[in-house]
């Protein structure tokens, strides 16, 4: 990220006047440890905030002119109103369903300049949609001075992507990125809106991802498929049951799932999600114990679940998961909607250098292109950047 004068100075660039009424905002990206694919189901996950991030200047203007600026993209462009999705400039759909979202719940917003520039890696699965959703928000009602909540932020969050951009997303990634806190996890409770932090000390032990460079639009994969499958298998289920008001909460024996009438791929998804909720118990147990042994066990298992069960996996990320296992990494898996991004890597710091060179040695040799690797702290949530 550019030095904040730097930041400034581009902002001026584009949109001239003086920096006084400028605000400065920044939102992180987010990992998951556990809990995949279940936060649109009532499920629970152990997400954290971690520090790549989307910064925006913000200036209000005395008029209703809503002009932003992706330093990114290097393109500009003026949003205006009835909002549509834009061919030309789709990262400004996410601007202008926050804006819809908020003034549908009686917040009216008048004109500013934008400028947006970020690290988030685009298509690695590390949120960098839900960055700019929550970043939006959160900079948006303190500049206006509209009181919400950060839970409520990432509401918003979740229903400007869920209308205007079209992706029926879940509301971990939103929530983590709105409530994060440094050094902790986050375990919440996507039914309920319930949540508790858990510092962890990994000690000589690390997280880490790896990116594939297997690039992923989550709108146009299927992930949008699956949740169809899910609802359709809950559907099922309460046909015979009406007390079950979630798939997460299915716990009848596998034994009496014929009377569910459910198709192969239905079958498939609800294994899925009823083995990660175990997973999920048994990953909070271990961290607060520090048995980082079984939190490898329990990832490498949702990994194999999310490519065989839910198959959202790909020939490449299987295969950077097969070559962690197979150099002895304490735990490895997929993260993200699927379909490319990266994987999160659990383990001894002092392994890094031989896993790292021989890993992209042999993908390199495999698929003909190379990974990368990220290394990152856990951070704080989103957060306004004050300048003495």
């Amino acid at each position: 990220m550019p030095s904040q004068p730097d930041l400034f100075l581009e902002f001026l660039n584009q949109f001239e006047g003086n920096q006084d009424t400028i605000r400065h905002f920044q939102a992180p990206a987010r990992i998951n440890i556990i809990g995949e694919h279940v936060d649109y189901l009532g499920g629970i996950v152990l997400p954290a905030a971690i520090d790549f991030s989307i910064e925006c200047l913000i200036r209000p203007k005395d008029n209703n002119s809503i002009i932003l600026y992706s330093s990114d993209f290097d393109r500009k462009t003026e949003i205006n109103r009835p909002f549509r999705n834009s061919k030309e400039n789709p990262w400004a759909d996410y601007i202008a369903g926050v804006i819809l979202e908020l003034e549908s719940l009686g917040h009216p917003i008048s004109g500013f300049e934008m400028l947006i520039k970020g690290n988030i890696p685009q298509g690695a699965g590390l949120s960098s949609s839900a960055a700019l959703e929550v970043l939006i928000g959160y900079s948006l009602s303190t500049v206006f001075q509209i009181k919400l909540t950060r839970p409520e932020i990432a509401l918003i969050g979740q229903k400007a992507e869920n209308n205007l951009v079209g992706m029926k997303c879940g509301i971990m990634d939103q929530f983590v990125i709105a409530n994060g806190k440094k050094d902790h996890c986050l375990s919440l409770n996507t039914d309920s809106l319930e949540f508790n932090y858990h510092h962890f000390d990994l000690g000589e032990n690390e997280f880490y991802l790896i990116n594939s460079n297997v690039k992923h639009s989550l709108k146009d994969s299927e992930y949008n498929t699956r949740r169809k499958e899910c609802e359709s298998a809950l559907s099922k289920i309460t046909r015979i049951n009406s007390q079950i008001t979630n798939l997460y909460s299915f716990s009848i024996d596998k034994a009496e799932w014929g009377k569910f009438d459910f198709t192969e791929n239905e079958a498939k998804r609800v294994m899925h999600v009823t083995s990660e909720r175990e997973r999920t118990k048994s990953v909070i147990l271990a961290l607060s114990s520090g048995n980082y042994v079984e939190v490898g066990k329990s990832l490498y298992e949702c990994h194999w679940s999310l490519s065989q069960n839910f198959e959202v996996s790909c020939e490449e990320i299987d295969a950077i998961v097969t070559l962690l296992r197979d150099q002895g990494a304490i735990g490895a898996r997929m993260i993200g909607g699927g379909f490319g991004g990266c994987v999160l890597v659990l383990d001894k710091a002092v392994n890094f250098f031989k896993t790292s060179f021989e890993l992209e040695k042999s993908y390199q040799q495999k698929f003909g292109y190379s990974v990368e690797f990220y290394k990152f702290r856990i951070s704080d949530g989103v957060k306004e950047i004050t300048h003495s």
